[in-house]
């Protein structure tokens, strides 16, 4: 072979390898790791139910069986920030998802899972990568405005998901049109699941999905972030859809003191209270209660009624969530008088020490009774939730999901409580019909958020 063709071949061949990593996809060095390695079920444990889950062809399937409540394969291993990519084929009759920055823990409903679910959908309503808060909230971003994503999804035949969930945003792709799109920071960690619905006794058991090429990314995410072109939802200061079905209302518009106004003053205090970025905060004064701005109180008044809070404290902070208030009971120094959430620093706040049992601890009525001492309290600086249940003469309290504690008001034990309390000089201290919702000003910076109540026939929660 003539010398002169070894340059000319040399030179073919570099400028088609050139060409060839020139036209590969931006993704292509992309360092993916395997969830899944196509041959076991190693990294993953079943919760939930009890469906079948086998390896077969490469693939997860995991098939329905009766009498059982939805199951799910989840990740050993925890994850927080990420990008999933997935390949699933589902019978067109059954319901499934994809779990992410789930939990299960022995504390909330017997170890029921929950957290964010990457739906899938194969019904007519085709809500596929659509966001449910599975075991909480339910619907967050559903998908009935986004007919091109809904159009995606692919019946009998295999469908991919991107699902992006980078600080308080999860973003969803199908088969490459974006799907949801959503602001939500309730949950920042936990386990990738493959869900199995539970079905009906008619539905035929035995039906199935498979899932398969499960990868996931988990560093370097800025850089291969694909932002949605989808207006984002955002659930701060904002009714879910699944809430407004329901009957609730924001009680605070995250945005203005419009329906609040002080507690022994005809409107907003003009300075000790904060709106911020949707935030609402009693600021500090150095800890003297109802000294500065001083407690904010709903105009209406409620009776039988479910309340919903965000609040965050900062270190040694006090404050509290008062209903049955009645404005008129103290014109003095202090705060107004009503039965009292407790919202506290129970590691440096005194007042967790003091009153009997524990009963001047977070979530507990104010010195009356303790709540469950292994209640669910997250980090300083970080949101908890507490909800209130007044079903007639029955109230519980709730933190972070789960009851920690509940009373009968009227009854005998409760007036016993009471006549052993600070509240013996107040008559008939919270048992009228209604009363106002009241924030407590008790001189500590506390932030609330997402304030929403709805009104309970009696006998209803």
């Amino acid at each position: 072979m003539p010398k002169t063709k070894t340059p000319y071949f040399f030179f073919l061949f570099t400028t088609l390898m050139i060409l060839s990593a020139c036209n590969q996809g931006p993704e292509d060095d992309t360092p993916w790791v395997n969830l899944f390695d196509g041959k076991s079920l190693n990294g993953f444990s079943q919760k939930g139910g009890k469906a079948n889950y086998e390896v077969r062809d490469g693939m997860v399937v995991g098939s329905t069986v009766h009498d059982t409540p939805n199951s799910f394969m989840a990740t050993d291993k925890m994850y927080g920030d990420f990008i999933l990519e997935l390949d699933y084929k589902v019978d067109s009759t059954m319901n499934s998802g994809i779990q992410i920055r789930s939990n299960s823990f022995p504390y909330y409903q017997n170890g029921r899972v929950h957290g964010y679910q990457v739906e899938i959908d194969p019904s007519d309503r085709a809500w596929s990568a659509g966001i449910y808060d599975e075991g909480r909230r339910g619907w967050l971003n559903p998908l009935p405005d986004n007919p091109d994503a809904q159009k995606a999804f692919k019946q009998n035949d295999w469908n991919h998901y991107r699902i992006e969930a980078i600080g308080d945003t999860i973003q969803t792709w199908i088969n490459g049109v974006p799907a949801a799109n959503l602001i939500d920071d309730k949950t920042a960690e936990g386990f990738i699941a493959l869900q199995v619905h539970a079905i009906p006794k008619e539905n035929k058991a035995g039906t199935e999905i498979m899932w398969k090429n499960i990868k996931i990314l988990t560093d370097s995410l800025s850089k291969y972030n694909q932002p949605s072109p989808i207006p984002p939802i955002t659930t701060k200061n904002t009714l879910t859809q699944s809430e407004k079905d329901n009957g609730w209302k924001l009680l605070w518009d995250g945005k203005t003191t419009d329906g609040w106004r002080g507690a022994k003053l005809d409107e907003f205090p003009e300075e000790g209270w904060k709106i911020e970025d949707g935030v609402l905060s009693v600021l500090s004064s150095g800890g003297q209660e109802s000294a500065a701005g001083g407690d904010i109180v709903t105009k209406d008044l409620y009776g039988n009624f479910e309340l919903m809070a965000d609040f965050k404290l900062t270190e040694g902070a006090n404050s509290g969530i008062k209903y049955f208030v009645d404005t008129d009971m103290n014109k003095g120094e202090g705060s107004s008088i009503g039965l009292e959430y407790q919202v506290l620093d129970d590691e440096r706040h005194p007042d967790a020490k003091l009153g009997k049992n524990g009963n001047r601890t977070v979530s507990s009525l104010y010195d009356l009774i303790p709540a469950d001492p292994d209640k669910p309290i997250n980090p300083i600086g970080e949101w908890n939730t507490a909800r209130i249940v007044s079903d007639g003469m029955h109230v519980e309290h709730w933190l972070n999901g789960v009851k920690v504690l509940e009373y009968e008001r009227k009854s005998p034990e409760y007036k016993k409580l009471v006549s052993e309390s600070k509240y013996a000089k107040w008559p008939n201290f919270g048992e009228s019909d209604e009363g106002h919702i009241l924030l407590q000003d008790h001189g500590n910076l506390v932030s609330f958020r997402n304030i929403k109540i709805r009104t309970l026939p009696e006998g209803e929660k």
